[in-house]
């Protein structure tokens, strides 16, 4: 006796329950294999509403399989049936090879030949017992973190292991985490992944992974040990005091536009799992600029949203970061965020609990979303990129809203009541310029893509420091160091959770391409051999400071008001002479030194920011009886001048002092 439930398949005595949801098929089959050799095909002969359902004897763990389905062919109704097309299991969670484009996976069903010999095979395994999490703690410091670009060059990982999960395992890549001290580690997508059909037919290869075919299989480029291999390295993790985030992709699929591959979904059931325009059911949605758009608002697609993210927590890890999130509170009428999925995972046991971080925008219509999700998710704030990056580069007016950024984003993340922790703040991504590229290059540099530059976003708001690209000049070379930890002082000093992109700490560069996602080759492998030691320890210094003062993290919005008796605000904007910010200084150009006046419960700091090309004397407020200011971080490396309350604060720099006793 087969059952519906549960989907996929299920080990149990004597075999393998095997349970598929499609719509509209008129038969699904279950195939077995011994390398790319079909040595049986079963139909799935029971059906209970939209599931097919089998017992296959026998079956047991290890064993390979794929599926196929038969019923319409018909695009102009969004039916792509091909028994022809082997397709993999969604609910599949270890593949024994990757995938790999080939034309013929593309082609219309009149002109197919058997697939089965392009497509990697499901291999059965039964479920493991759930591993513990980390303990639950306040939000901290994120660290975004490309599994293979992070360890294919790395010194102090063996070579077999680089480019893996297991390399971050080993002593000398947990050793630099805990050295620079991030709190959370992100890592960019495993979900098995293809790459796109334009790169294939470039010669290029997808270094990201932001194109998944399966959600719940690591890709075994990634993880050619499967889950247990995943399972090992996040165990490694929280034992070493790190909290571990997935960089999830629920959107679309590698399956591409109407020209694209029949992998798994598309062939089980094109016009079930993806969004097509309602007067057109032959075209494909696509808000998420990919070729489709899962349909997560139906109720079985969003139960594979569902399972992946509780298989992937089950594997330990402690929350997720959602690639164009605003597609999962899509309706057909448009998002929000009383979408079903988005209530299925509040009111879920399993996930209601962990960290949730929505990339808040997509290409569709109404497609930007920051703010918009529900509380407590947070989101990442492209104002705050945006707006610290505007103010460094010196743009008339931008002192304004590098304030709010600095201060958590009230009037984005307010109304919400949670604290400035919804906010996550970046200044570089994957998706971007690097940190160094950014005050290095002044336009983008994409032309190793393929697209003649056309692709990546013009709207870097970037700076080249007099020369685009590399230079040997040492007067550009220092003035972009001081840039670079300019901005790293300011993400690191900025109410809300700061997330810093892996490598940026140690000045990585993608030679200008702001689009690198086509570039797996040493444009985005980390070079450990050049690593800017003397940045890394300056990333080490901030982010002790960050700890050290909780002021710095407190997760509550500034209030300009004395909060606890003291007669000192939590929060004083601050002119170069001493005196408070007014109305008119918030509106004039850029000149001299901004500073901020932080106070919570006897910690008493005051953070000065000095875009200008020129050092600039700073007068500090004057301390509480039997104490004294005392410089403890200059973004330079050196120790400012302070000689009672005047500081000089060095051009292109960040200074913090803190008070303490005589």
């Amino acid at each position: 006796m087969s059952l519906p439930a549960p989907l996929g398949v299920t080990l149990v005595e004597g075999g393998a329950n095997v349970a598929v949801v499609s719509r509209n098929a008129t038969a699904v089959w279950f195939c077995q294999f011994d390398g790319d050799t079909e040595t049986a095909r079963i139909p799935l002969t029971g059906r209970t509403g939209d599931v097919w359902h089998a017992f296959i004897p026998g079956i047991g763990e290890g064993a390979r399989y794929g599926l196929r389905a038969d019923g319409p062919y018909q695009p102009e109704l969004g039916h792509r049936f091909d028994p022809s097309m082997l397709l993999v299991d969604p609910y599949a969670t270890e593949l024994d090879r990757p995938f790999a484009y080939h034309p013929n996976l593309g082609l219309p069903r009149r002109e197919a030949s058997d697939t089965a010999a392009l497509m990697p095979k499901a291999i059965v395994r039964r479920a493991p017992p759930p591993m513990p999490r980390a303990k639950s703690r306040p939000p901290g410091v994120i660290y975004e973190l490309p599994v293979r670009a992070y360890t294919m060059r790395h010194p102090g990982v063996p070579e077999k292991l680089r480019g893996t999960v297991a390399a971050l395992a080993e002593p000398a890549v947990i050793a630099h985490l805990q050295r620079i001290g991030v709190d959370i580690i992100e890592l960019m997508p495993l979900a098995a992944w293809i790459d796109e059909r334009q790169l294939f037919k470039l010669g290029l290869a997808n270094a990201w992974g932001y194109n998944p075919v399966t959600l719940l299989a690591p890709d075994p480029r990634l993880a050619p040990g499967g889950m247990a291999e995943v399972r090992a390295t996040l165990e490694a993790l929280h034992q070493a005091g790190f909290r571990v985030l997935l960089d999830v992709v629920l959107n679309h699929t590698g399956e591409g536009d109407d020209l694209g591959a029949t992998l798994s979904m598309r062939g089980l059931d094109n016009a079930l799992y993806y969004r097509h325009a309602e007067d057109d059911p032959g075209r494909m949605i696509n808000d998420t600029g990919c070729g489709n758009t899962l349909a997560l608002d139906r109720e079985p697609v969003m139960q594979l949203a569902l399972a992946a993210l509780r298989h992937w927590a089950r594997a330990g890890f402690d929350g997720f970061r959602f690639d164009l999130a605003p597609v999962m509170g899509r309706l057909p009428t448009g998002f929000t965020p009383d979408a079903p999925l988005l209530r299925a995972i509040a009111q879920d046991p399993e996930l209601s609990s962990l960290t949730l971080i929505a990339e808040p925008w997509d290409v569709g219509p109404g497609g930007y979303q920051l703010g918009a999700f529900p509380a407590p998710w947070g989101e990442w704030n492209d104002h705050y990129r945006d707006g610290v990056r505007r103010f460094w580069r010196g743009d008339a007016g931008a002192a304004g809203d590098f304030a709010t950024r600095l201060a958590g984003s009230s009037d984005i993340f307010a109304a919400s009541r949670t604290g400035t922790s919804r906010g996550v703040n970046f200044i570089a991504a994957h998706d971007g310029f690097t940190l160094a590229d950014l005050v290095s290059f002044a336009g983008k540099h994409n032309q190793a893509n393929g697209e003649q530059n056309r692709d990546g976003t013009d709207g870097n708001y970037s700076w080249n420091c007099g020369v685009e690209g590399p230079s040997d000049d040492p007067t550009v070379r220092q003035n972009r160091r001081r840039d670079v930890g300019a901005l790293l002082a300011t993400l690191l000093l900025s109410r809300g959770v700061p997330m810093l992109t892996a490598g940026d700490e140690m000045g990585r560069t993608q030679r200008g391409n702001n689009n690198a996602y086509a570039q797996d080759n040493a444009v985005t492998w980390l070079d450990w051999a050049a690593a800017d030691v003397e940045l890394i320890s300056l990333t080490s210094r901030l982010m002790a400071l960050r700890k050290r003062h909780q002021v710095l993290s407190t997760d509550r919005f500034l209030t300009g008001r004395d909060l606890d008796g003291s007669g000192i605000r939590d929060a004083t904007w601050l002119r170069g002479d001493g005196a408070e910010m007014n109305a008119p200084d918030w509106s004039a150009p850029p000149a001299g030194v901004l500073g901020l006046a932080l106070y919570k419960r006897g910690d008493h700091i005051v953070l000065w920011f000095n875009p200008s090309r020129d050092d600039v004397e700073a007068v500090l407020p004057p301390p509480q009886r039997d104490k004294a200011w005392t410089v403890e971080f200059a973004s330079t490396g050196g120790q400012p001048i302070l000689t009672g309350l005047r500081l000089t604060v060095a051009a292109r720099s960040v200074v913090v002092c803190g008070e303490g006793a005589l």
